[in-house]
């Protein structure tokens, strides 16, 4: 008997012209090439093969960095007018818009989310960033300065500054937002004047090539994008440790992270690292039941819980956390759990088997410990890879469960008493990446703010991003930012020029 969301995967491979390859090579130097070695891409509602993908080697990471470095160093891109990239982005998202269909269709297949979810985010957000990155490749700017050197006698002096392109970029995406957090990374870089390598997570290569192949049909020059597909542990660390790349754009797991940033600090490569969370969600008293738990659901249940911002950590004040907790717990039991592509479902699989067995390794030692499961803390169907959303009380915060990023559909629900209470228990984490405070009291949510250690902090909404709004932690979240202007200086660095005259 066959698998019963099996006819939505089949059904959508036969759609995909581009998946009718079935086998696809790494992207050098603005066109497919072959490796030795090839992995299968498994969509994760069902268990079945979709693609067979190359696993690149240390040797193609060292010819991805040539071809990128050579196309830096050429004439026509290090020569090219701010205005011809702008317009060059602008052909880029209107492929994007163009190909929406197909890019969501693929980011649902290997990643398992909702296809609605993949069209509004991976490939919507995707193509509004890309123009908001064009308008910023002639808007680079510098500062004229005044300055006050004394000698010799009679010569007077002028100052400024001005950015330039950092370099050839390595681009380390992950799974959870393959085809949105690429592009965050290549539209800034593409915008300043850069070349990227492009890494995708081993599980989601599929968006990355054929993203590879708009690049090129926008009139980007061979060799501004490679991509590399294959494990992190050989062609990523390769990257990472190669002289020729210039800098290191991560988004992913904490341990990767510091792992990345022993290897650039070895080659003094600039870094940017956007890691993992623990975000904590505040609720005060003031703060209607539903909303909360409504806001919360979204929250931490939002493609299946594997968002670094997920407010996997509710806080909720006393007098309100007996309504809240039933409340999220009949919309955790509630959920749909089925394949991205079936309109009715409301949750999709985690990413692969293994991510699945991890998370339930968490829920399981987390009820050992004395938690309580109000709802969830279960598997669905025979295969794929489907976890029920979870809802946890009674947990201490020493437990893994409230210190580690589970990067599931799991909450942990606490009680406190006072507001300093709810800040200590917020900030007892190890991570700062995105915090929210639910309150009608605003001037009580500015006292707050202040005192959250976390590089993003929202008021009465959770996981809400904007193409102006930079993103990135402090603490183990890491450092740098994506998204905005910061986006500019991650991808430029900043030359001073004095003028004697």
């Amino acid at each position: 008997m066959g698998h019963p969301l099996a006819e939505f995967t089949h059904g959508e491979v036969k759609k995909s012209s581009f998946l009718a390859r079935q086998k696809f090579g790494i992207f050098i130097d603005g066109h497919e090439s072959a490796t030795e070695r090839y992995y299968p891409v498994i969509d994760p509602a069902t268990g079945l093969e979709i693609a067979q993908v190359a696993d690149a080697s240390a040797g193609d990471a060292d010819r991805a960095i040539a071809s990128a470095r050579q196309t830096f160093e050429s004439d026509p891109w290090a020569g090219m007018r701010p205005a011809t990239r702008e317009r060059l982005l602008i052909n880029l998202a209107q492929l994007i818009e163009k190909h929406g269909d197909e890019l969501a269709a693929i980011e649902t297949l290997e990643s398992g989310k909702l296809l609605g979810v993949a069209k509004a985010i991976d490939v919507g957000s995707a193509s509004e960033y890309v123009r908001y990155m064009a308008g910023w490749a002639t808007k680079i700017t510098g500062s004229t300065l005044d300055l006050s050197i004394g000698f010799p006698p009679g010569v007077a002096y002028s100052g400024y500054t001005r950015r330039e392109a950092v370099g050839v970029v390595a681009a380390i995406v992950p799974w959870n937002f393959p085809l949105a957090i690429a592009i965050w990374k290549l539209a800034p870089a593409l915008a300043c004047g850069c070349t990227v390598v492009l890494k995708p997570a081993q599980e989601t290569p599929l968006t990355a090539l054929r993203l590879a192949e708009l690049v090129m049909e926008a009139g980007f020059p061979a060799g501004a994008l490679n991509v590399l597909t294959g494990s992190g542990s050989e062609v990523g660390e390769a990257l990472t440790r190669h002289l020729g790349i210039d800098k290191i754009s991560f988004t992913g797991s904490t341990s990767v992270g510091k792992q990345i940033a022993h290897a650039a600090a070895d080659n003094l490569s600039r870094v940017t690292l956007e890691l993992g969370g623990k975000s904590p969600m505040i609720v005060m008293a003031d703060m209607e039941a539903d909303v909360a738990a409504q806001g919360a659901a979204m929250s931490i249940f939002f493609n299946q819980g594997q968002v670094c911002t997920a407010a996997s950590r509710l806080f909720v004040q006393r007098s309100k956390i007996d309504e809240v907790v039933e409340r999220l717990s009949t919309i955790a039991n509630a959920m749909k759990l089925g394949s991205g592509f079936d309109p009715e479902s409301q949750m999709g699989p985690l990413i692969s088997q293994r991510h699945m067995q991890r998370v339930m390794a968490h829920i399981e030692e987390a009820k050992q410990a004395g938690g309580e499961v109000t709802a969830g803390g279960c598997t669905e169907f025979d295969r794929g890879y489907f976890v029920r959303p979870t809802v946890f009380i009674n947990t201490s915060a020493a437990m893994r469960i409230n210190q580690e990023e589970v990067f599931g559909p799991v909450v942990t629900v606490t009680p406190f008493d006072e507001a300093e209470e709810a800040i200590q228990l917020a900030n007892d984490s190890a991570f700062g990446l995105a915090a929210s405070i639910w309150t009608h009291d605003l001037h009580q949510a500015h006292r707050f703010i202040p005192k959250i250690k976390a590089g993003m902090v929202w008021v009465n909404t959770h996981n809400m991003l904007d193409n102006n709004l930079p993103l990135g932690g402090v603490k183990q979240s890491g450092f740098g930012r994506d998204l905005g202007h910061s986006a500019i200086e991650q991808f430029t660095e900043l030359k001073s020029v004095c003028i004697a005259y």
